[in-house]
C-alpha cells in the first residue's frame, strides 16, 4: 500500500501547513511550528512535490520522484529547495502575503509501454497522468496538475521533451516514459505581511 493510500485529507492540510511552515521558518530564521503526530502515515516514506505560486507566477517547483525518507521531512526538504527554484528568483519576504502552497503526494510511477510518440500520445490520460520521460542521460517530469496549462496531450508531451532538452520533433531512442497519480493539499494566501 502507498503512502497516498493512506492519507486523510486532514493529513493533507497538515503537510501543506508544513510546507508553508518551513517557508516561513526560513524567511524569518524561525522554527518550525508544526508537529506531527506519533503513528501518522506522515512518518512513512513518500514522494512529493512543492509547488509555490505568488499571484498565480511560479515562484519554485521541486521534488522527489521516488521515496527516499518520511513523507513530511520530504515536504519540509522540498518546500526549502522550492524557494531557491534554479530557475527562478529566490522567494522572499515580500512574496509571502501572496504565496501559495501546494504539496503533490506522488503515487508509485508505472510503466507506460510505448515505442514511439503516437503510442505514448494514445496512452496518456489527460488531467490524470503526471508523465516521466528518461533516457540514458535525462529525465523530467510534469505533475498531473500540469495538464490544466497544458490540456492537448501533444502539446503536453512536446513541452515534456523540451523541458528534458530532448530535440524536438525527434523521438529520442530508448525514451523510457512512466505515468504515476498524485494527491494535492493546498495552503492558500492571503497571509500576514513579515517585518523586513
Amino acid at each position: 500500500m502507498t503512502v497516498t493510500a493512506t492519507l486523510s485529507l486532514t493529513d493533507g492540510r497538515l503537510l501543506a501547513r508544513l510546507a508553508a511552515d518551513a517557508v516561513h521558518a526560513r524567511l524569518t530564521c524561525g522554527r518550525l511550528a508544526a508537529r506531527i503526530p506519533p503513528g501518522s502515515p506522515l512518518h512513512d516514506d513518500g514522494a512529493s512535490f512543492v509547488t509555490l505560486e505568488c499571484g498565480g507566477a511560479l515562484r519554485g517547483c521541486v521534488g522527489s520522484l521516488e521515496p527516499v525518507r518520511a513523507l513530511h521531512h520530504d515536504v519540509v526538504h522540498n518546500a526549502l529547495r522550492a524557494m531557491n527554484d534554479p530557475r527562478l528568483p529566490p522567494v522572499t519576504i515580500a512574496d509571502w502575503p501572496a504565496l501559495d502552497v501546494k504539496v503533490s503526494v506522488l503515487g508509485a510511477p508505472e510503466p507506460i509501454p510505448a515505442a514511439s510518440r503516437e503510442e505514448l500520445l494514445a496512452a496518456l490520460r489527460p488531467g490524470v497522468d503526471g508523465l516521466i520521460i528518461t533516457d540514458d542521460g535525462r529525465r523530467a517530469t510534469f505533475l498531473p496538475s500540469v495538464w490544466v496549462k497544458l490540456p492537448d496531450p501533444e502539446q503536453f508531451l512536446a513541452a515534456l521533451l523540451r523541458k528534458g532538452g530532448w530535440a524536438a520533433p525527434e523521438w529520442p531512442a530508448g525514451l523510457i516514459a512512466q505515468r504515476y497519480g498524485s494527491t494535492e493539499f493546498h495552503d492558500h494566501a492571503p497571509r500576514a505581511a513579515l517585518p523586513p
